[in-house]
């Protein structure tokens, strides 16, 4: 199965084994039997957040595929939910929480493991706790929020294969109105820092359509994988060097762990690599200066040498590295 027909930015080879999986009784089954025998296993969702090499995966890949809200007091989503009908849901049902990140692509399994965020928001905010299976002890387990060790981008889950999310529970506000909105760009479209839960919605896939970040098949800005760089963290020192080596004001946000945020965009832009910059059949958004893009039949080596390409000269420029945000299989920068 060509891997990149899973993929928003349609690249990766064959997996020499996919399966997918529509219950979580086979989710568990399908990895166990292949942990018992040695298999290496790789777990997609949505294909959102993954670049899969050239030569493809070596083992077997299981798609979850699984559905399923329950609700209560507490929302429990089954992981191959798309995330973007989870959130247009909790938006007609008047629960508020998740508004800001509409239009994002990708499966609610996912979200926990990078705390998927955006405009203010982010998934560890309400996640009330994650149904994994552990492959170590092979048991169903649930992991607070705390477990999870959230922070920017980031969580327990992305450090190890060790944990498959099944399900995750939401802890969501029942009122019509958003949750205070803290991104100023969001806050000027919509009048306030809160508005109705379907005006925010309607104004932040406005924005993201116009930044290339809703998918369009008629859009090559969208064949991408989102941000392909993480907003870099420092501490005030690192920060000043920075600004000193910059020779300017460079932009910078607070983060949650007390340290400063710095846009990667910005940092790449004036590191000379303008939107559009394009390398053959890969190319920097014309919109976005985070999103890489396949632009038409590119393969994942060209993709990973532009973004090797942007990465030293943002270093040789700024002395900083750029992480990657998406998950490479196969391959590294």
């Amino acid at each position: 199965m060509e891997l990149s027909r899973y993929t928003t930015l349609e690249l990766g080879g064959a997996a020499r084994r996919f399966v997918s999986a529509t219950r979580e009784s086979d989710l568990v089954a399908i990895i166990s039997d292949c942990d018992a025998r040695g298999e290496p296993v790789f777990v997609l969702g949505g294909g959102s957040n993954v670049v899969f090499a050239d030569a493809g995966f070596d083992g077997t890949v299981v798609h979850v595929a699984t559905r399923g809200i329950v609700t209560g007091d507490e929302l429990e989503i089954a992981a191959g939910e798309p995330w973007d009908d989870f959130v247009a849901w909790s938006v007609r049902s008047g629960l508020a929480g998740v508004e800001c990140l509409s239009g994002i692509p990708g499966l609610v399994g996912a979200t926990p493991i990078q705390n998927v965020g955006a405009y203010g928001q982010e998934v560890k905010d309400t996640i009330a706790s994650v149904r994994v299976w552990d492959r170590e002890t092979s048991q169903i387990v649930s992991l607070s929020n705390e477990a999870c060790r959230f922070s920017y981008r980031h969580s327990m889950l992305k450090e190890s294969p060790r944990w498959v999310v099944l399900r995750v529970r939401f802890a969501l506000a029942k009122s019509v109105q958003s949750t205070r909105i803290r991104y100023a760009e969001l806050a000027r479209a919509v009048g306030g820092e809160t508005a109705p839960l379907a005006r925010v919605r309607e104004a932040v896939i406005a924005l993201r359509k116009g930044k290339g970040m809703v998918l369009d098949p008629n859009d090559a800005d969208t064949r991408s994988a989102g941000s392909f760089f993480v907003n870099p963290t420092m501490d005030e020192a690192a920060y000043a060097a920075l600004a000193a080596r910059a020779g300017e004001s460079v932009p910078r946000f607070p983060s949650d762990d007390g340290r400063v945020k710095v846009p990667a965009a910005w940092l790449i832009e004036h590191a000379g690599f303008a939107k559009g910059t394009a390398r053959g059949r890969v190319a920097i958004s014309s919109k976005h200066a985070l999103a890489l893009t396949n632009r038409g039949g590119a393969t994942a080596g060209e993709l990973l040498a532009l973004a090797r390409e942007i990465q030293g000269g943002v270093f040789a420029r700024f002395g900083v590295t750029l992480v990657p945000e998406p998950v490479l299989v196969g391959s590294a920068l």
